[in-house]
C-alpha cells in the first residue's frame, strides 16, 4: 500500500522541497503520492538558484515554460548565454548547482588579436557566436576568470577548457594547467603547483587527458577550487606552454567551464 499517498500533496511537496533533484525524481517512481507532489513549483521553486530571476533577466535568450520543474529541466539541457552573451548559463541536473562557461572572446588569449596567430570565426557547435582558432604560435598561453560570487556557496567547482582539435593539428601534446584565487595567491605560486594536461595524447604517465563530451566537444580539467561563500573575488584558471616553445597549431576554443564537481 502506497501510504505516503494518504498524505496531503502539500505536505509532500515539502518533504520532497527538503531532499534533491536526484532524490526527488527517484521518489516519483516509487510512489504515486510523491509522484503528483514531484510536479509542484513549491518543490522545483527551491532546487532553481535563489538568483535565477535575474541571471535569466540578463539573457538574449527566450524561454518558455509553463512551470518550475519545466524551467529546471530545460536550464539542465539547454543552456543560455547571459552578461551580454560573455557566458552560458546551465545547471547542474543532479543537485541544481550552477554551470558557466567563459566564452573564447573572453579569455585573455596571447596574440590573441593577432591574426597570423589566432583567427576567430563562428562554429556550428558552439553555443557562442564565435570560437578561437590557433593557427601557429609557439607560446601558447590563455587565462580565463569569472567572479565567484556567481558560483554556487559551499560547492566544489572543477574548471575545463572545453576545445576540439582541427585535421592536421600538432604541438598540442602537453600544457601545464592551473586554478587560483586571484586575490589570494599569485601567478608564480600557483604555477608552482601547476598539473600537467594532454590535449592531444591519449595516454601519458602522470597527465590529465582529454574526454569527449555529450555535445561533441572535447574538455580537458584544468583545475578545482572550492566556492565557500562566493566572497573570495575572481576565480582564474590558466593553460599554458611557454617552456618548450615548439610550433603549435589546430586548437579551436569554444571557451572554460566552470562546472561544480
Amino acid at each position: 500500500m502506497d501510504y505516503f499517498g494518504l498524505l496531503p500533496e502539500g505536505v509532500l511537496s515539502e518533504i520532497l522541497s527538503l531532499t534533491s533533484p536526484k532524490d526527488t525524481v527517484r521518489l516519483s517512481v516509487s510512489s504515486l503520492g510523491f509522484k503528483y507532489a514531484a510536479q509542484s513549483d513549491v518543490v522545483w521553486d527551491k532546487f532553481l538558484p535563489s538568483d535565477y530571476k535575474h541571471i535569466i533577466s540578463k539573457s538574449n535568450s527566450l524561454l518558455s515554460y509553463t512551470s518550475k520543474k519545466e524551467l529546471y529541466f530545460s536550464l539542465c539541457d539547454s543552456p543560455i548565454l547571459t552578461h551580454g552573451s560573455k557566458l552560458s548559463f546551465s545547471l547542474d541536473k543532479k543537485t541544481g548547482k550552477k554551470c558557466f562557461m567563459v566564452a573564447a572572446r573572453e579569455l585573455a588569449i596571447s596574440w590573441g588579436d593577432t591574426p597570423h596567430y589566432w583567427a576567430w570565426s563562428s562554429h556550428p557547435d558552439s553555443r557562442f557566436s564565435e570560437v578561437a582558432n590557433l593557427r601557429f604560435v609557439c607560446w601558447l598561453d590563455m587565462r580565463g576568470k569569472i567572479e565567484t560570487r556567481l558560483l554556487s556557496k559551499r560547492t566544489r567547482y572543477v574548471v575545463y577548457l572545453v576545445f576540439k582539435l582541427a585535421d592536421g593539428f600538432y604541438g598540442l601534446e602537453t600544457a601545464n594547467a592551473f586554478v587560483r584565487f586571484v586575490d589570494c595567491e599569485s601567478d608564480n605560486e600557483a604555477e608552482r603547483r601547476a598539473s600537467v594536461v594532454s590535449l592531444s595524447r591519449r595516454e601519458g604517465p602522470s597527465e590529465k587527458r582529454s574526454k569527449r563530451r555529450v555535445d561533441g566537444w572535447m574538455e580537458i580539467e584544468m583545475g578545482n577550487f572550492f566556492n565557500d561563500a562566493g566572497e573570495d573575488g575572481d576565480v582564474e584558471a590558466r593553460l599554458m606552454e611557454i617552456r618548450r616553445l615548439f610550433a603549435k597549431g589546430g586548437l579551436i576554443v569554444q571557451g572554460m567551464e566552470f562546472r561544480p564537481e
